[in-house]
């Protein structure tokens, strides 16, 4: 009997919790649908791209990028400064350019060239991510995009260009060969010094033709592309250092692709080639082709191509003023002709004496004049911005410091030699004058050394305090910043424009202004491309910037600044020169500004490290005789037909009169005082004196300071004698500054 009863049936697995049923059947119709959408949306954008990519004509080449120049003018937008032209371009046949050019040019720029379709995929959606964003639009990635936005369209950064760049991109790639392709690129690109295009950029940085370059010639010319102004040897070793970096990746690259072989690669791997001396274009001539190729260098750092720069059409207004320009131009080299005309030494060239001038807005931070050498081609080094030692214009810094943590003016300081605490070298002041106690104020005026190493060693944290108040002022760290108690003393290396930024910090109640050369750029439409940044913020307390006011005019009217009292204006100034431990003075100074115009003088000889002595009439280099005549000279004429301002009333950090605080010696610090039977050299009624021609009959006349304690030459002194390990200097000859005068 057949058996009826029913098979059993597996149970049914619950579908999640509380045995609901499951959602796997949701999620997919979801997935599908949500893939309908994608697809459609592809779709729809590849009928669109179609469309576009049709409606796309090649149009004619470039118009704009053939004839236009960019102008660039002076502050008032109409006295014009120079020009930047893209003419100087001649067209060669792609027979002609060396093979080892055009390979190295792939290597650089494009390594997929001859197997790709015009355009780079991940260039590309890197591109539309950063539309998307809403970010700035990345550069072409291929030859052939950055050969159709150099030739046919412009450098605008907008979603429009781009898309229409792409579209020609794959267009062109379709219709014109790979080697028309890359023979129009090289006929068009820029490679810095003026060059366009390849034959242009071979004889421009190497002598020759576009034929006859080698493998090493080829990858540097490459490299350049990249971003040539920014890559010129030229520009100093940073620079170079730069442009090495990307020559050996271009070297690899031809070594990898097979167009050169190991030995070729290893001969040229090691170094750049030599190249051409800087062409004598009028472009670049004189003092003005520092500050052309400084508005260059300050647009490319804010995000301008070079392109865009030299070939844009552009007009570029700068804060440089003509008539304050003309004035530091012709004041500094008449001092340099001063200086070796009443030298006592002869056979001096002014070649090797060099001023540093840099004069700037307080308040706005633009830079009014500039004055880096006598001509940009002869030599590129811009002695307005290389720092060399600040010597005691550095002392500023730690005044503000010791301002800051609550010293006063009247705030009583060591005066005299002495070795501070945990050190084995005394500190002494100039020609080793002793002024017993002194206040923070007298110490400014005088420049002391001894009382500005014991005010770093009685701070918290002194050293430190002072470079974060230069830093605060717009002073950058640089070489020589070491942190130690006599950093005071001026070993830091500060260039003219930053000690010019500093003080006009402190003349603008310590609010401080990013400073630059530019003030706008506009386009050939009028359309505004960038605008300098003229905003202030408080970055040293405004009382603390006030108290540094009074203390630094007293340099002026009683201290070693004196000179600067002719201009018949408040202001607040600090003197400054370097010894170098061996009786030579490396460098010279004078930084003083009004409530205006803050303006710093440097003298510097040979390499910068030179000795400056023999430039003087003396025989020792004072920054009271020609940093001081320099500046006051200049400011007669760059304050002309400004209002008077004074600078403001100050409260009084510390007590309201007397002294703030007094600091004796620990147990274990040492002090050294003249004794009674101590011996100093004072000049005598009938001594003589050697005086320049051009200077009155009289010497300079010696300040307080100089005279100290009836001690000769100044109190202060700067010198790195003060620096462990340094020596005592020679004092000063009967009143005359001596070699480390402040």
């Amino acid at each position: 009997m057949a058996d009826n009863r029913s098979t059993p049936r597996r149970p049914v697995k619950a579908a999640g919790k509380g045995g609901k049923k499951s959602r796997g059947g949701g999620k997919k119709r979801i997935a599908g649908i949500a893939g309908m959408v994608l697809a459609g949306i592809i779709v729809l954008a590849l009928i669109v791209s179609g469309i576009f990519y049709l409606s796309v004509d090649l149009p004619e080449p470039n118009e704009d990028y053939t004839t236009q120049t960019t102008s660039i003018y002076y502050r008032d937008g109409t006295t014009k400064l120079g020009e930047l032209s893209v003419q100087n371009r001649t067209e060669v046949d792609y027979s002609t350019m060396a093979e080892p050019m055009k390979n190295a040019i792939i290597a650089a720029e494009d390594r997929t060239f001859w197997t790709n379709h015009g355009i780079s995929p991940k260039g590309m959606f890197r591109s539309l991510w950063a539309i998307a964003r809403g970010e700035e639009l990345q550069s072409g990635s291929t030859i052939t995009q950055q050969y159709i936005k150099i030739r046919y369209l412009t450098s605008a950064q907008t979603m429009s260009r781009k898309l229409k760049e792409l579209a020609l991109a794959v267009k062109i790639n379709r219709t014109v060969s790979k080697e028309e392709i890359l023979s129009g690129y090289l006929n068009t690109v820029y490679f810095g010094r003026g060059a366009y295009g390849i034959e242009k950029a071979a004889e421009t940085w190497f002598n020759t033709d576009a034929a006859s370059l080698d493998v090493a010639q080829s990858a540097m010319l490459a490299s350049l592309v990249n971003s040539p102004s920014a890559l010129d040897p030229s520009n100093g070793d940073e620079a170079s250092s730069a442009l090495l970096e990307r020559y050996q990746y271009v070297l690899d690259g031809m070594l990898e692709a097979g167009n050169i072989s190991q030995a070729d690669h290893d001969a040229a791997y090691g170094s750049l080639p030599e190249t051409a001396p800087v062409s004598e274009d009028d472009t670049y001539s004189g003092p003005n082709g520092f500050l052309m190729t400084m508005v260059q260098n300050e647009l490319l750092d804010a995000g301008l191509t070079d392109e865009q720069i030299s070939g844009g059409g552009l007009k570029i207004v700068t804060t440089f003023d003509s008539s304050m320009q003309d004035s530091a131009v012709r004041t500094a080299q008449d001092y340099t002709k001063r200086a070796v005309a009443n030298a006592r030494t002869d056979g001096l060239s002014e070649s090797d004496l060099h001023i540093g001038i840099a004069s700037v807005a307080v308040g706005t931070g633009e830079v009014y004049a500039l004055y880096g050498g006598p001509d940009y081609l002869s030599s590129q080094i811009n002695w307005a911005t290389t720092a060399r030692p600040s010597a005691s214009t550095f002392k500023a810094w730690a005044l503000l410091a010791g301002l800051n943590q609550g010293f006063g003016l009247g705030t009583t300081l060591n005066g005299s030699t002495f070795t501070p605490t945990g050190d084995s070298v005394v500190v002494h002041n100039d020609s080793n004058v002793n002024y017993g106690n002194v206040t923070l104020l007298k110490a400014t005026s005088y420049s002391m050394n001894t009382a500005f190493t014991d005010l770093v060693t009685t701070m918290d944290n002194g050293p430190q305090s002072v470079v974060d108040m230069a830093n605060a002022a717009g002073v950058p760290t640089g070489d020589g910043w070491d942190i130690n108690n006599r950093i005071a003393l001026g070993t830091a290396q500060v260039s003219p424009l930053s000690n010019a930024t500093g003080f006009a910090t402190i003349a603008n109640d310590g609010k401080v202004n990013s400073t630059h050369v530019v003030q706008s750029v506009t386009d050939a439409s009028g359309a505004t491309l960038h605008s300098g940044d003229t905003a202030s913020s408080q970055a040293i307390d405004e009382n603390v910037a006030r108290n540094a006011q009074t203390a630094l005019k007293s340099v002026v009217t009683s201290g070693t600044g004196t000179t600067a009292g002719q201009l018949g204006r408040e202001v607040i100034a600090k003197t400054g020169t370097k010894d170098d431990g061996d009786a030579e003075t490396i460098s010279a100074w004078f930084v003083g500004a009004t409530r205006q115009v803050s303006t710093a003088v440097m003298f510097v000889a040979g390499d910068g490290n030179a000795d400056l002595n023999p430039y003087s009439p003396y025989g020792s280099f004072s920054s009271a005789l020609y940093p001081a005549n320099t500046w006051e000279d200049y400011m007669e004429a760059a304050t002309a037909g400004m209002d008077y301002k004074s600078f403001p009333a100050l409260n009084n950090i510390g007590a309201s009169s007397g002294n703030n605080a007094t600091y004796a010696p620990t147990s274990n610090q040492s002090y050294s005082y003249p004794t009674s039977n101590q011996s100093y050299s004072y000049p005598t009624s009938n001594q003589s004196y050697y005086y320049p021609t051009f200077y009155p009959t009289e010497e300079p006349a010696a300040t307080q300071e100089q005279q100290g304690n009836g001690g000769t030459g100044e109190g202060g002194g700067d010198d790195d004698n003060n620096a462990p390990g340094g020596n005592d200097p020679a004092p000063g000859i009967g009143g005359v500054p001596s070699s480390n005068h402040t």
